[in-house]
């Protein structure tokens, strides 16, 4: 979101592998972390190295006066409440549209938005309560997915560009509180091993809204489907293609591309929450997890 809107290069780094790989910063670089504790060891020995390196350390953090808020030149709020629930949605989806709106400041600073287009982007993030109201509205209909997929021991997940990471997320938390394995992959490289799994007893999730990656996306299924992949597609309301190739679909309403992830990420947590819940098992405090990681 920060190069498409504000035209900054960024890179994406786990916090845990940073300071061992001797990163190279400039002094008008910026190190942003995002915490929902603020006090995650390897987040802040990230941060350390940052300011040891002369960057400008930001953080995105939820527990105010945490140490990750105290360390940074600047941070900002999530504001979401406490996290009862480890395995939280609020502290996923808040910092989505931290980093948009922050993308939208840092594109106007830096002149590099048209009015226009300043108008567009903050429209469309404004649309963002009501999209989210939809797809809560929709539980049902996930509740009916869960129930076919609860037996299962293990699941594929694949996105493609802006909602590769949403993949990530949707696996991690169907791992972490249902105990079902499950792997996320770029879908463009599904080829590329994965695909040697699927079977009629490896499910694969596809996320594929109405976007630029569409045309792409749907070749992967086809291909997943053509090993006799079972298909689950998150897709737009609407979408006949999809709905004639996948054994079950989750609708997701239309929405600009830079904020599907926001609402991609909401079914995929709602079906672990319930896959968990059919399952018997503790949804809030899943097996071997804590609220913070405070040791490397």
């Amino acid at each position: 979101m920060i190069e498409e809107i504000a035209k900054i290069p960024v890179e994406v780094d786990i916090a845990s592998e940073f300071r061992y790989r001797d990163p190279i910063i400039e002094a008008n670089t910026v190190v942003l972390v995002i915490s929902q504790s603020g006090e995650t060891a390897d987040t802040l020995a990230a941060m350390e190295e940052a300011s040891k390196k002369g960057a400008v350390v930001w953080s995105i953090v939820n527990a105010i006066g945490s140490q990750a808020m105290r360390r940074a030149d600047g941070y900002i709020s999530m504001q979401v409440g406490p996290e009862i629930g480890v395995a939280s949605t609020k502290a996923f989806t808040a910092p989505l549209i931290d980093l948009y709106i922050l993308a939208v400041m840092l594109a106007d600073m830096r002149g590099v938005l048209s009015e226009s287009e300043r108008r567009k982007l903050i429209n469309d993030i404004s649309k963002v309560p009501d999209l989210v109201s939809k797809c809560l509205n929709r539980e049902e209909d996930v509740i009916k997915i869960a129930a076919y997929l609860k037996d299962y021991d293990h699941m594929l997940y694949l996105g493609r560009g802006i909602n590769m990471p949403i993949a990530y997320e949707g696996a991690l938390k169907l791992k972490e509180i249902s105990y079902i394995h499950a792997e996320a992959y770029p879908a463009g490289e599904m080829k590329h091993g994965p695909i040697a799994l699927i079977d009629e007893r490896m499910p694969v999730l596809a996320i594929m809204p109405k976007d630029k990656w569409y045309e792409k996306m749907r070749s992967q299924v086809e291909q997943a489907i053509a090993r006799g992949g079972k298909t689950i597609i998150i897709a737009t309301d609407g979408d006949e293609e999809a709905n004639s190739i996948a054994d079950k679909i989750l609708w997701i309403p239309e929405a600009p591309w830079m904020i599907n992830p926001i609402i991609t990420a909401i079914p995929l947590q709602i079906l672990a929450y319930h896959i968990a819940a059919m399952r018997g098992l503790d949804v809030d405090q899943p097996r071997n997890l804590a609220k913070s990681v405070t040791v490397e």
